[in-house]
């Protein structure tokens, strides 16, 4: 089993910056594709972005390329998310989620707050 524990979210002004982490526990997730993924009020759960075990290959939505940045430190079983521009279509709830190989996501966080003010 892997937990996963996201933190990091608030609120912030549009154009402002934060920094999400995903730390994870209960087994290394060196060999997990890794995600962060977000949910707006009355909206269905978008992927934002992903990294592959080794941080070699990333995806982005269309909505943050250029502006987020997922990366990964194995060392300290933990995965983060740079957001950048941010923007009040940015506002969601945001969640961690892990997989083996090509499976689907298995392991999900509780998801963090962000709330961007215009």
């Amino acid at each position: 089993q892997v937990q996963l524990v996201e933190s990091g979210g608030g609120l912030v002004q549009a154009g402002g910056s934060l920094r999400l982490s995903c730390a994870a526990s209960g087994r290394t997730i060196s060999n997990y594709g890794m995600g962060w993924f977000r949910q707006a009020p009355g909206k269905e759960r978008d992927i934002v972005a992903t990294i592959n075990w080794s941080g070699a290959t990333t995806y982005y939505g269309d909505s943050v390329k250029g502006r987020f940045t997922i990366s990964r430190d194995n060392a300290k079983n933990t995965v983060y998310l740079q957001m950048n521009s941010l923007k009040p279509e940015d506002t969601a709830v945001y969640y961690c989620a892990a997989k083996l190989g090509i499976t689907n996501w298995t392991y999900w966080g509780q998801g963090t707050q962000v709330t961007v003010s215009s």
